[in-house]
């Protein structure tokens, strides 16, 4: 995983693109009608149930445009909040406050919906041993503050990027030639490179685990696409000698079933990649 410096690194990263992107050479609307020396305060409000998330990235949005604007946080990130709740109030420079609000918004309106969404599978999963993951299906250029928002949901993060895991996945397998010769070639490449990468490999069907066990050095083996049964006779045949994970369009409605076939993970792109925006709104009090 990545350290929490290059964490902070990404965080920043996507606040400079995205006021650089909203605001340009200047936010016109506010400073054609407001004088820069008028102070005013606003109050997040939510106007759907759910968990919310991005309130610590919100302080840090408005601290990189205006370091003197204060929050005062009434509700913290990964607890329940109703519609009429308010999270914070933030106050000081107007012409500050409008320029933030943008971001703001889409940033919790976005990671609140995905804690909302992980909380829902995680709750499902409370009695097992199995932990929910995120994966990379992440919209392009935020994948930090997505992948925060799974943590605060209660999840837990893969791999963050291409470069801090290996997963062996099917293209991986059949381009190396099969699964044999993609671990062999992974793990020669990695003592020559001088790297300390975990190794996930992706088994399509029982006989690919058995090949896969056979070859060792495996830190975890994805069940991708098995049915429950298959599932189970995967786990079994795994043992404690790697960690197992399922994958493959699980759901909601089918989390609680692949779990209880003793997996030690699931994974599901779902919970980044088909979320609706909670509605929250940054209204002038």
């Amino acid at each position: 995983m990545i350290s929490k410096k290059q964490f902070e690194k990404e965080l920043d990263i996507i606040i400079s693109n995205a006021i650089r992107e909203d605001v340009g050479d200047g936010d016109h609307s506010s400073l054609a009608c407001i004088p820069s020396s008028t102070q005013g305060k606003a109050k997040l409000l939510v106007k759907e149930d759910g968990v919310i998330a991005g309130v610590e990235f919100a302080k840090r949005i408005f601290n990189y445009v205006d370091e003197n604007l204060k929050v005062e946080t009434l509700i913290n990130d990964g607890e329940s909040v109703k519609y009429g709740d308010i999270v914070f109030y933030v106050s000081g420079s107007s012409l500050s406050i409008l320029k933030s609000e943008r971001l703001v918004l889409n940033a919790m309106q976005r990671m609140s919906a995905i804690a909302t969404k992980t909380q829902q599978f995680a709750n499902l999963l409370k009695g097992t041993k199995t932990r929910i993951l995120d994966t990379r299906k992440t919209t392009p250029g935020i994948r930090a503050i997505e992948k925060w928002a799974v943590k605060i949901g209660g999840g837990e993060n893969h791999r963050f990027a291409l470069y801090d895991m290996i997963i062996l996945k099917d293209n991986h397998i059949d381009f190396a030639g099969g699964v044999s010769k993609a671990i062999t070639k992974t793990q020669q490449y990695l003592k020559e490179k001088n790297l300390d990468l975990k190794i996930i490999v992706e088994a399509r069907s029982i006989e690919e685990i058995e090949e896969i066990l056979y070859a060792g050095g495996v830190y975890r083996i994805l069940i991708d696409n098995f049915n429950y049964e298959d599932t189970k006779k995967a786990v079994a045949l795994i043992g404690d000698k790697c960690q197992t994970e399922s994958s493959g369009g699980i759901t909601l409605e089918t989390a609680k079933k692949y779990a209880e076939c003793g997996v030690d993970y699931i994974s599901s792109g779902a919970l980044t990649h088909s979320v609706s925006n909670m509605d929250l709104s940054l209204k002038a009090v």
